[in-house]
């Protein structure tokens, strides 16, 4: 009963500081980038919570559990794209538009601006889609007799009305707080799951050997296949883009982001470890094994199955409000982030150019709800939430994130180049998921599997960029000189 009562009071108090924050929602700056005013000591929470999501919770969790430490490399990726993002940061918040799409037309086109907005919708949708499902899970775990698509379904009504309400004001206010319980439950629970699987001996007495090594039993172009695709994502993710928009000044999101990289690793770190230590108790169980190996979707529960079960109560509670933190503040940004793009970059920019800011406001929220249905549509495409989130990754990876480090790096890239760059990225990601869902398991030499599509996508998205950059005209100099500064030192000039 003290769990079910744990997460129902954490869920009352994020609604209740939710509707208090939406008081002071009066402009489009207020909902979309929290008025340009946000301190950098609370930056950094917001960063953490909106990178760590249901992705980590579940799918780098279960991964921890089938492959061990190798799991990491989906982390690793993250971690060197923050040190990219930590140089661009100031540049980004300069610039001071709202979305990643509108860099993409203020740089190259307007196609671009939809183009992106097309990529980032699939991405984020399936993003938000995973965190209902690990919110099913939770809500299946608390209440036994649950169905987790009933739960899912209660998820995501819960988070559409959290982000409906006060939009990036209502994700900032409690950032810091999900941050705080986020880091504060994994540093609690992972030495009590150490010490529970027997310490060294205990893990490697029941664990096979390649859960301690570098690549793990799959070997190198797997790990690879994880590194890229979140590295690529981070590049271009727009939700954290969003977010240096609304910090305070330029050098504010710079520290947010050094804020950051500490944290996203600390924690990256700790839940890998957590369940690689808790699957030792796990690992004959059959609740988590199916004919041929392992059942990837039971795997993905074993935070929260060992947070129920194993733990002293008050670190299982703690846990558990952490998985609630971790699902909700992700959620709602990646219900943001996408709604925002319909907003900004459909309606304000083709459809009513003169809206105002109460009306833009008005249509964002009606799009959040459209957005979370549909989301929930995405979730019976995918078989784990593995899965769900390299391919969004891939998406956004492959379909943005080339363009939108030209857009800064290089000043040669043109506006045929982008466009083409977005396009490829995109219609080579949506292909292989086609043929994924259709049960094709090559194309010619190259696997579906969803560990492996980054590198198709991002050949297509790059080769793309630059051919269609060297055979087409420049962009003109005022697309330019926002992104680089007005330097002429650059080598593909």
């Amino acid at each position: 009963m003290i769990y079910v009562v744990t997460v129902l009071g954490y869920l009352g108090l994020l609604m209740f500081i939710a509707l208090r924050r939406a008081r002071n929602v009066s402009t489009q700056d207020d909902f979309m980038v929290a008025g340009r005013s946000v301190p950098w000591q609370i930056l950094v929470g917001t960063l953490i919570c909106t990178w760590i999501g249901s992705g980590s919770l579940f799918g780098g969790a279960g991964r921890a559990f089938r492959e061990g430490f190798s799991a990491l490399w989906m982390s690793a990726g993250a971690w060197v794209g923050i040190m990219v993002v930590f140089f661009l940061a100031a540049r980004v918040r300069r610039i001071a538009e709202y979305t990643v799409p509108d860099l993409l037309e203020r740089r190259y086109h307007p196609a671009a601006r939809l183009l992106g907005t097309t990529a980032i919708a699939i991405a984020y949708l399936t993003i938000a889609g995973y965190q209902f499902v690990g919110g099913g899970r939770l809500l299946a775990i608390l209440f036994p007799g649950l169905d987790p698509d009933v739960g899912m379904t209660i998820v995501a009504v819960l988070v559409t009305l959290f982000a409906v309400s006060a939009g990036m004001l209502s994700v900032i206010s409690l950032d810091v707080v999900n941050g705080i319980i986020i880091i504060v439950s994994i540093l609690i629970a992972a030495p009590l799951a150490f010490a529970g699987a027997g310490g060294v001996e205990g893990l490697t007495s029941v664990l096979p050997e390649t859960h301690f090594t570098l690549t793990g039993r799959l070997g190198l172009s797997a790990a690879i296949g994880l590194f890229l695709p979140t590295m690529l994502l981070l590049l271009g993710e727009s939700g954290m883009y969003q977010k240096f928009y609304a910090a305070r000044s330029g050098a504010a999101a710079r520290k947010a982001v050094l804020g950051m990289i500490v944290g996203v690793i600390l924690i990256e770190v700790m839940i890998v470890a957590t369940a690689v230590f808790a699957s030792a108790g796990y690992w004959d169980d059959p609740t988590f094994r199916t004919a041929g190996g392992f059942d990837a979707r039971a795997t993905e529960t074993v935070l929260l199955e060992f947070a129920r079960h194993q733990l002293p109560a008050f670190a299982g509670c703690l846990l558990l409000a952490g998985a609630v933190a971790i699902i909700f503040s992700t959620a709602t940004t990646f219900l943001l982030v996408p709604s925002t793009g319909m907003a900004r970059d459909i309606y304000q920019r083709f459809v009513r150019p003169d809206a105002d800011s109460g009306t833009v406001i008005r249509f964002q929220r009606f799009a959040m709800v459209g957005l979370s249905a549909l989301a929930l549509v995405i979730t019976t495409r995918f078989e784990s939430i593995l899965d769900m989130a390299l391919y969004a990754y891939t998406m956004v990876g492959a379909a943005v994130t080339p363009a939108l480090l030209a857009a800064f790096l290089w000043r040669r890239a043109s506006p045929v180049g982008g466009v083409i760059s977005i396009s490829a990225g995109i219609v080579t990601t949506l292909i292989f998921g086609v043929l994924n869902s259709a049960g094709f398991e090559r194309v010619w030499f190259l696997p579906t599997d969803y560990d492996y599509v980054i590198y198709p996508a991002a050949v297509a998205s790059v080769s793309g960029l630059i051919i269609g950059s060297l055979l087409t005209a420049p962009a003109r100099p005022e697309q330019v000189e926002p992104f680089t500064g007005g330097g002429n030192s650059d080598a593909g000039s």
